[in-house]
């Protein structure tokens, strides 16, 4: 790197958890020997420390930490089921949480799912029910003097003290939330805290903002109200001073967008509150705040779609024009920003320098599942990665101009789950310099995409698609419907129809080129081709005489069409169950759809039975 630091990579994988280093800004990235790889198939997550002193990561077993100075593991906490975890803003906690579950057999049905542990000695100083999969974690003062916790449809806070036990009762208590949220700014103590309260029977959603510990429903600082929100994210700048408000709908009733209704509104401590105006319609793809906390940026609009720099009073200040992109990136300074086309997107890259507000460079990264800057700030990691995507795993390393500096290819038999960069404590590094010309870089070695022109089966032996005929007629696959062996007219071959054609007048038998096709008869009429099946072609019939199609389907077909439907997701539910014990994690459907297999399996049996 420019620095001369070299940041390590965490990896995690379906085999296990390692740590990958490079010797220098052009190295390649090699496994680091004096890290001692653990071998578990199970392997769930893994976490740098905020202050870069420590990983922690879940093997299906325990969960353990280990300091980066020398790789050796300090703390070892029982936990086997440990789904999630995450670090305290100072690093002096560690949060796990696991999938929870009742089992009727048990004395005590419910139990902790939600733990707290300190990092130091290794002990257990909290732990709460928490059925929340999203934001499920606690939510820290930035000196962790304070947290707070939703259970429930109740925010609860605890307050830590120095040199005093470790709370195990709430402080304050915060109500009427349920299916809402809550946020604690990342500024100075006292915190501000902010609730999402979501509208019912007509009335408008709520979002309100407090200075602890002034709680009271006359005593915000802010508020701002919206309809049309099922869903609302809370973003603060790094300063803490304003909070971003993405609200959105499940569904768009004005049938505009597929995605459902998307608004951005934005809060100040100063009390403001503002609607962002966006210059064209179309959904919000992403928003991101700048680590100068100075600005922040939005890509919006129907593809190609708009991306736009907004400062704190919510004022247009520059335009990055329009382009295949619905991610941003911006490194830990804040002077680059990269905008990624991902998922339906074919991989789109671009890179700005947001000091001149310039581009810099674009290149493609097709099936782009990840992508993190280092902490240095002047090259990127993007990976693909289960189990998004299971085919072609791997990773790459790129510099800010585009230059490609490493690339890993994955065995094909495993599985990449988690490619992470190793942090440093705030003010270890200095803000990188940018460079405008293009460093030399290594060539890929993926291999691209084909750009053979596809032809349908039905076409594959005609001299026309092996010859590389452009006219789109002559590709056309057989008519749906027309018996095996059969072509219109501009399907035929040419040759052979030129042979055919009267010299003359150009026709057959006296009837026009266009009118004839092999076996049946083409009617042409205001530009639109109709196609009848040939009289010689006789309509399918059962046994009775009646046509397949005025068949009734019988009720035995009915249950048997049931059975195999259940039968099938029964299949999908024990490939889940499989990939939840290798350690994948899940996305909330596809929990839902394993957790549905008791109601499947009773339905299956009741079918059965009738």
């Amino acid at each position: 790197m420019a620095t001369g630091i070299t940041p390590a990579l965490a990896i995690r994988s379906s085999t296990g958890v390692e740590v990958w280093k490079s010797n220098g800004f052009k190295t390649p990235f090699i496994p680091d020997p004096e890290f001692a790889r653990d071998e578990s198939k199970l392997c769930r997550a893994i976490v740098y420390s905020p202050n870069g002193r420590f990983l922690a990561w879940a093997n299906g077993s325990t969960v353990q930490i280990c300091t980066v100075s020398d790789w050796k593991v300090q703390q070892t906490f029982p936990r086997p089921k440990a789904f999630y975890l995450k670090f305290s803003p100072r690093s002096t906690f560690l949060m796990t949480w696991e999938i929870y579950t009742e089992n009727p057999k048990d004395e005590i049905k419910e139990k902790p799912n939600l733990f707290l542990y300190d990092v130091a000695s290794g002990q257990e100083l909290f732990s709460i029910i928490q059925k929340r999969h999203a934001n499920w974690e606690m939510h820290w003062a930035a000196d962790e003097s304070l947290f707070a916790v939703m259970v429930g449809g109740e925010v609860l806070f605890y307050e830590v003290q120095p040199n005093s036990p470790f709370p195990t009762k709430p402080t304050k208590r915060w109500g009427g939330v349920r299916n809402g949220g809550v946020s604690v700014s990342p500024g100075a103590s006292p915190p501000y805290v902010a609730f999402y309260v979501p509208g019912t029977k007509g009335a408008p959603s709520m979002c309100r903002m407090f200075r602890y510990p002034n709680l009271e429903s006359n005593q915000p600082i802010a508020s701002k109200s919206f309809f049309q929100a099922d869903k609302v994210d809370m973003m603060w700048n790094q300063k803490g001073t304003g909070l971003l408000l993405l609200t959105s709908t499940d569904v768009d009733q004005t049938g505009v967008s597929y995605y459902g209704k998307t608004a951005l509104h934005f809060m100040t401590t100063k009390g403001d509150s503002f609607a962002v105006q966006l210059s064209t319609e179309g959904s919000i793809h992403a928003v991101a705040w700048s680590p100068r906390s100075t600005e922040f940026c939005v890509v919006y609009g129907f593809m190609p779609s708009k991306a736009t720099l907004f400062n704190l009073k919510c004022d247009a200040v520059f335009d990055f024009g329009t382009g295949h992109r619905n991610s941003i990136y911006y490194n830990d300074f804040g002077n680059l920003l990269i905008f990624g086309g991902f998922g339906n997107l074919p991989g789109y890259i671009e890179i700005w320098d947001l000091n001149e507000k310039k581009q810099i460079a674009e290149h493609k990264a097709p099936d782009t599942t990840l992508l993190e800057w280092s902490p240095v700030g002047d090259v990127f990691l993007t990976a693909t990665t289960a189990p998004r995507l299971r085919m072609s795993n791997g990773f790459k390393i790129w510099h800010h101009t585009g230059a490609l500096l490493h690339e890993t290819h994955w065995p094909e038999k495993q599985e990449l789950l988690e490619v992470v960069w190793q942090k440093y404590a705030p003010g270890t590094l200095k803000e990188n310099v940018i460079c405008r010309e293009k460093i030399e870089g290594i060539a890929s070695k993926t291999p691209e995409a084909s750009k053979q022109k596809y032809v349908p089966p039905g076409m594959r032996n005609n001299s026309n698609a092996a010859g590389g005929e452009s006219s789109s007629a002559s590709a056309r696959a057989p008519i749906p419907g027309l018996p095996p062996g059969y072509r219109s007219t501009t399907q035929k071959d040419k040759k052979q129809k030129n042979k055919n054609k009267n010299k003359t007048n150009g026709t057959i038998n006296g009837q026009t080129d266009s009118a004839v096709s092999s076996g049946g008869k083409s009617i042409v009429g205001g530009g639109h081709e109709k196609r009848f099946p040939p009289k010689s072609a006789p309509t399918p019939k059962s046994a009775t005489g009646d046509t397949e199609t005025s068949k009734p389907i019988s009720k035995d077909a009915e249950k048997d069409k049931k059975v195999k439907n259940i039968n099938k997701k029964l299949k999908d539910i024990k490939l889940l169950k499989e990939k939840n014990n290798r350690g994948e994690k899940l996305e909330l459907t596809q929990i839902a759809k394993m957790n549905s297999e008791a109601d499947l399996l009773k339905e299956l049996k009741a079918l059965k039975a009738s």
